[in-house]
């Protein structure tokens, strides 16, 4: 029994190794695990599902080209879950549907081989960036959704351009504590849900963190993103250990984990 999780792929046409990293990680490392989990930005940015009707579109390619191997995969009896990350918020149900996964909510609280997880993507956490939590409060609101999903396509690729561009001008000037979570929601957020272990990805910042929740001992799971040459996963596997913990792992994308 294995379980996986992975986020931050931002999949685009600038990194076509990572594309088909990911491919062969489906094929060689998912296959056969029980679920998958992608935690958010799985692309680099998703203007709407009608995307899809754009053959010869690069973006739209590689759209397909994940469809069909998540598909093949959720055919072949493992589940997958997908998660909207600050990038690819605008996934919509055909996406999901043609992949055979299945959509989480933001905070998704989840029971996997007896361990009781928190699932996000982890923007949420980033509470004293203010700026960002303004921004994403708009871009979740299902009314400016709606509105940006009317523009045409040709629109919202240039929104997507001038969006990712702010976004990275706006990070240049920010601490990097600002970027990174807040410890005091993260422990609220753990207690909330009476859990003492949680997953997420968003911060690029891999890493495992010890620390107390109501005075029990936690762990909060920091996933990393994926580059032209490594990707990173976290691996829960029942095969190997009667009480399996989650291993978070770097691997070459050449070479991805049987």
């Amino acid at each position: 029994m294995r379980t996986l999780f992975i986020s931050d792929l931002h999949l685009n046409t600038d990194a076509p190794e990572i594309t088909q990293g990911f491919l062969r990680y489906l094929q060689q490392t998912a296959s056969g695990a029980e679920s998958l989990f992608i935690l958010g930005d799985l692309f680099d940015a998703w203007i709407g599902d009608d995307l899809l009707d754009q053959a010869g579109l690069p973006l739209a390619d590689i759209a397909h080209e994940v469809i069909h191997g998540l598909r093949e995969l959720t055919d072949n009896g493992t589940r997958v879950f997908l998660m909207h990350g600050n990038r690819d918020f605008l996934l919509g149900d055909r996406f999901i549907q043609a992949c055979g996964a299945t959509l989480l909510q933001d905070s998704a609280y989840m029971e996997l081989q007896g361990i009781p997880l928190l699932l996000l993507h982890g923007d949420s956490l980033c509470t004293r960036d203010e700026a960002y939590m303004a921004f994403r409060e708009q871009a979740r609101n299902p009314a400016w959704q709606a509105q940006i999903l009317a523009l045409p396509l040709d629109q919202r690729l240039e929104l997507a351009k001038s969006l990712r561009l702010q976004s990275g001008e706006a990070n240049a000037d920010k601490t990097e504590a600002i970027m990174d979570v807040t410890h005091e929601e993260v422990v609220d957020s753990m207690a909330h849900y009476g859990v003492a272990s949680m997953i997420h990805g968003h911060t690029h910042r891999p890493q495992v963190h010890a620390l107390s929740v109501d005075g029990v001992p936690a762990k909060r799971y920091v996933l990393g993103d994926w580059s032209r040459e490594y990707g990173w996963d976290i691996v829960i596997d029942g095969f190997e250990n009667a009480h399996p913990e989650p291993q978070l792992r770097q691997f070459p994308l050449q070479e991805p984990p049987q």
